[in-house]
């Protein structure tokens, strides 16, 4: 049945029953949604799935494409052990002030580290600077871009890396091959990579809840 209604009760439900308040968290949403910027970050469920699964991984490196106001860098950061480090890459240099505006609110300006201007750029200065590799991973910027995201994240990454990318379901019209949406076109893509990429392992989720229905995909360099 699909009820979007039902969906955002449920996941309403988890976040009372699993997510402690977070004055700072609702308070990097409320500056966001000031600053103008879209609604688009990750549930609060969702962000505490990216803190768990930087915990399970042991990561003390993480890079981030697509920043937007910081939300999900927040959950992030906060999982990383003393002396961890997180880059994050935003397109655009407002979203970038805001978000560093939020990350020092939250006392992590020390640890993660916004960078502003175009992700294949920046991403290829990292790799020229030998900045790698990251342990974790998160993509959730321009879906079009999102195969070419994970070939540079590869370059920055070492076996044991995992890859993150958001969004991958697109409520369902990742399935249409005739479809001309740039957004799913470049999902598409990303399947294909992900799918015949010698070095990687992976799988991808559907969701839904408040942000409606999408999914996730999820991979380890092996």
């Amino acid at each position: 049945m699909t009820d979007p209604a039902l969906w955002a009760a449920v996941d309403a439900y988890i976040v009372e029953a699993l997510l402690p308040p977070d004055p700072v968290l609702d308070g990097a949403l409320a500056a966001s949604t000031a600053a103008g910027l879209p609604a688009i970050n990750v549930a609060p469920n969702q962000g505490r799935l990216l803190e768990v699964l930087v915990r399970l991984q042991g990561a003390r490196t993480i890079l981030e494409v697509g920043t937007l106001g910081g939300y999900s860098t927040i959950w992030m950061a906060r999982a990383l052990p003393p002396g961890g480090r997180l880059v994050s890459l935003e397109l655009d240099p407002a979203r970038a002030e805001v978000a560093r505006r939020n990350l020092e609110a939250a006392g992590l300006a020390g640890v993660a580290e916004v960078r502003a201007g175009p992700a294949l750029a920046a991403l290829a200065e990292l790799e020229a600077a030998g900045e790698g590799p990251f342990d974790f991973v998160f993509i959730d910027a321009d879906k079009r871009h999102n195969a070419d995201y994970v070939d540079a994240a590869l370059r920055l990454s070492v076996p044991g890396t995992v890859v993150v990318v958001d969004n991958v379901v697109r409520a369902g019209q990742v399935i249409d091959d005739a479809s001309d949406d740039p957004d799913v076109v470049g999902t598409r893509r990303l399947f294909e990579r992900l799918g015949s990429h010698p070095n990687l392992c992976a799988t991808a989720v559907q969701t839904v809840g408040s942000k409606g229905h999408d999914g996730l995909a999820i991979a380890v360099v092996t």
